[in-house]
């Protein structure tokens, strides 16, 4: 036979193949574009700005559909009522992890944010209860924090108002507040340990000793020493990069925008003066500045997609039948830039989250740090880091930009896992 009738008829059968076992293995799953062999729906999307692609494709096939990622299905939550629907309503049934090639091959599946089941319930409840212990939710956390505040601040003087790239100074703050909870200590900035820390960090570091001890020898336990290391390598990851991108990019938006951030430094005048460190007893006086971090948040869409879902057995969901295991990927995005929650989402309006009165305004769309039973453990230290740091920053400096701030760019670098700024240089002037 001519080979290239064979490949012909090879490609044919695999083709024909392809669409019955998708026909078939689809069942009740979401609709969503049709997928082509191998390759899945991935020519239909705009890789570099997939979450723009993930909100043309609702708007065809609604709120709930379904994209494959080569072979295999995902289904995708768009907007905020499935978003609600799928991990609160249905919270148990949505808090499984869905699986990242990555992630088994540096974490094992082992730690709190890729972990699934038993192990993660086990080492979640863990965490919880240790960081509560250490002083989670207490004073002596925010003690932390407003040290490393001032430590912060004493770096950006030693800069002494020259333009600067401020990623590693923003990047050790946060850091040096999880060395303080895990290790009992923080370490000054220019330390070899502490530096070594943060390199081996930024290339996904491990965490080779730990204070943790007791059941290495039970097989049935979920508190090994690996396990242990890779939950403490994952408060890292979690509680450092997070925060310091947020950071880096509000100090951005803050230099574009002038008049927000006089706004701010009028308030701080006002509530807190020059001679005091801020606390967070000061948030409920500072509804402008309350705001502002709220928008930073809402408007940069840190994780766009959240941390990939998954169903942790067959559900039926809004007349679908979605299969145990099958991967859920959540748009925040969609939840975030709501335009009829936030009018005008694209724009950096920190009236987002101000009534008529100038009050501060809560609302249940703000789910940077996702919802349900995966929310984020961290969320509160994160909340009163980026507080606590903004406020002291902007206490003792006017921010300064070497070009004029109309023209600075504050658009994504990157659209797709993480949300991160642009290099830009900043002067932090003395006030």
């Amino acid at each position: 036979m001519d080979p290239a009738l064979l490949l012909v008829l090879c490609l044919s059968c695999l083709l024909l193949f392809f669409l019955q076992s998708q026909s078939s293995g689809r069942g009740k799953l979401p609709p969503g574009p049709t997928p082509l062999p191998i390759i899945g729906n991935i020519l239909q999307m705009d890789i570099k700005n997939v979450k723009k692609s993930f909100s043309n494709f609702s708007k065809v096939y609604g709120p709930v559909f379904t994209v494959y990622f080569g072979m295999k299905p995902m289904v995708v939550l768009h907007g905020y009522e499935a978003v609600k629907e799928a991990l609160i309503d249905h919270g148990e049934e949505f808090s499984g992890r869905g699986y990242f090639p990555i992630s088994e091959r540096t974490s094992k599946g082992l730690g709190i944010i890729f972990s699934n089941g038993n192990r993660w319930k086990e080492i979640r409840r863990f965490t919880l209860m240790t960081l509560r212990n250490f002083g989670m939710g207490k004073r002596t956390i925010e003690e932390r924090v407003q040290e490393e505040a001032r430590c912060l601040v004493e770096e950006l003087r030693k800069t002494k108002a020259s333009s600067c790239d401020p990623t590693f100074i923003l990047g050790c703050a946060p850091c040096n507040v999880i060395c303080s909870i895990v290790f009992q200590s923080r370490f000054d900035y220019k330390d070899q340990n502490f530096l070594t820390l943060m390199e081996r960090f930024n290339k996904n570091f491990k965490i080779l000793s730990s204070t943790w001890m007791q059941e290495k020898h039970n097989s049935q336990s979920e508190f090994t020493m690996e396990n242990l290391v890779s939950t403490v390598s994952d408060l890292f990851v979690a509680g450092t990069e997070t925060t310091s991108t947020t950071l880096r990019y509000g100090l951005l938006l803050l230099l574009k925008h002038p008049e927000v951030t006089a706004k701010v430094q009028k308030e701080i005048d006002r509530v807190i003066g020059r001679h005091r460190s801020p606390c967070m007893q000061d948030k409920s006086h500072m509804p402008y500045t309350d705001a502002v971090v709220h928008e930073i948040q809402r408007y940069i869409d840190l994780v766009p997609n959240n941390v990939l879902h998954a169903v942790t057995r067959d559900i039926k969901f809004r007349n679908y039948l979605i299969p145990k295991g099958t991967p859920i990927l959540t748009s925040l995005t969609s939840v975030l830039h709501d335009d009829k929650e936030f009018p005008n989402p694209e724009k950096f309006d920190p009236g987002h989250f101000l009534d008529e009165s100038g009050n501060f305004k809560k609302s249940s769309f703000f789910m940077p740090f996702s919802t349900g039973k995966r929310i984020c453990v961290g969320e509160g230290l994160a909340r009163m880091e980026l507080f606590l740091f903004l406020t002291s920053i902007l206490q003792n400096f006017n921010l300064k930009s070497s070009i004029d701030p109309k023209k600075l760019n504050a658009t994504s670098i990157s659209a797709a896992t993480i949300s991160l700024p642009p290099l830009y240089k900043i002067c932090f002037i003395p006030v």
